[in-house]
């Protein structure tokens, strides 16, 4: 008997009268079945959280490795802060206070007047309140040479307080004016300077200055 005729005489209500070749190969394919079954039902998902915390592994030493580089970096970002802080004081003990701005306008005003300037306007406005410090700013107008105007402005820049030129205009004298001579250039300006608030007018400021 062929092997074929094996499998076409297999009686499906007794299959305890199979021969030997039909009865393994079904056994065989109900295994393989089984097989398959169980991979797509417990190996599968297996692999798939195998993968997942292989994800999550390397995520996990990403951030193991930025925190240890941060680590390391500790001390630097700390050095620079201590040089920022005492950057900022240096800066902040070129602010006047309350009691040094008149004292700093004379100086300013001297300057001129020591460079032979002859100011026809000098008028400090109202202060701009900022974070925690407010600018000052004076309308200058002047008159003299370019000569006098570049020694006027290193003077300024040689004071102990922070004093900054803007807006500058030089236009020539007009010969007749009062106080002008022939030949002079009037120069207006804005000058600013800048006083720190107290603790009270800190807390009073308006948030993010106006």
């Amino acid at each position: 008997m062929s092997l074929s005729e094996d499998f076409r005489c297999l009686s499906n209500k007794d299959p305890g009268t199979w021969l030997p070749i039909p009865r393994l190969t079904v056994l065989v394919g109900i295994l393989i079945a089984v097989v398959v079954v169980l991979g797509f039902l417990v190996i599968y998902p297996q692999f798939e959280d195998l993968e997942a915390e292989k994800n999550k592994e390397a995520v996990l030493r990403a951030e193991f490795l930025d925190s240890k580089q941060q680590a390391i970096s500790l001390d630097l970002y700390r050095q620079q802060l201590e040089e920022i802080d005492k950057s900022f004081g240096v800066l902040l003990k070129q602010l006047p206070d309350k009691t040094e701005v008149e004292s700093l306008l004379a100086e300013v005003n001297q300057a001129g007047l020591g460079q032979g300037l002859q100011f026809d306007l000098f008028q400090p406005g109202a202060a701009v309140v900022r974070d925690f410090y407010a600018e000052l700013p004076i309308t200058v107008k002047v008159n003299g040479s370019y000569h006098e105007f570049g020694a006027f402005a290193a003077d300024i820049a040689k004071l102990p307080r922070i004093v900054t030129l803007n807006d500058i205009w030089i236009v020539p004298g007009q010969t007749g004016q009062t106080g002008q001579v022939g030949g002079r250039l009037v120069m207006d300006m804005q000058l600013k300077t800048f006083r720190y608030l107290d603790e009270a007018e800190t807390a009073a400021a308006p948030e993010g200055g106006q």
